[in-house]
């Protein structure tokens, strides 16, 4: 079996809340947003999870959050760059298993189901995103907001994380990142297509795999919890 580490980003600011306190670290119905992501993989076959947050916000993860729910397979927490490219940068750097799935501590939805297809799924391919066929069609504009182009909405999937690969690929990516000037990296998915010739597979997410980014989102989230609980 492969050893499986889950790098769980928490280092975002979250300024399209509008709010003070960062959005990982908001409470849904009693618990900080990120102690979803954290509880997930925390009861999954995951070995070891790496934390990353802010550097001012290490020692306040350790008490408030892993130390005090008791979180045993956090083995590090690490702080995070700038720009989520390098929050996930830092979090490889304490990998030490060998496959890696890497999660926005924003998706408080993730289960153990998507967990293990994402698993299978980077055993299998060695690159997979979770993901969902999009609902909506999609348009393609220009810098003006006119329509350039409507893709076959049967191509179309909205990309979720975890997103998982084989550690060596994953590293060798984000190593040659490092030394290129590449930029408006979104999602580790890209780092992969633009530093390897390795072919990444979507896995099944799930439409309740919301990630948080607006004070709506949270709404959508307690509902969406609460329906778990019925």
């Amino acid at each position: 079996m492969s050893k499986v580490t889950a790098i769980v980003l928490a280092a975002g600011k979250g300024s399209r809340m509008n709010c003070d306190t960062k959005k990982q670290f908001m409470e849904i119905k009693g618990k900080p947003i990120v102690w979803y992501s954290l509880f997930a993989f925390e009861q999954s076959s995951v070995d070891q999870i790496i934390l990353v947050t802010g550097k001012e916000d290490i020692e306040f993860c350790r008490k408030n959050i892993v130390e005090k729910y008791g979180f045993k397979k956090v083995t590090s927490i690490v702080a995070g760059g700038r720009e989520r490219y390098e929050s996930v940068y830092n979090g490889i750097q304490e990998v030490k298993g060998d496959i890696v799935l890497i999660h926005d501590g924003a998706r408080p939805m993730i289960d153990k189901e998507i967990i293990l297809r994402c698993i299978k799924g980077a055993e299998k391919y060695k690159a997979c995103v979770a993901g969902v066929p999009a609902k909506d069609t999609i348009k393609i504009t220009g810098t003006d907001n006119s329509i350039e182009s409507t893709p076959n909405r049967n191509h179309v999937w909205i990309t979720q994380t975890p997103q998982a690969f084989a550690y060596k690929l994953i590293k060798t990516a984000y190593d040659n990142m490092k030394k290129s000037e590449m930029k408006n990296i979104t999602d580790d998915a890209m780092v992969v297509e633009q530093f390897s010739e390795q072919k990444i597979y979507f896995v099944e997410g799930s439409y309740r795999n919301i990630k948080i980014t607006t004070p709506e989102d949270i709404v959508i989230a307690e509902a969406l919890l609460t329906d778990n609980k019925s």
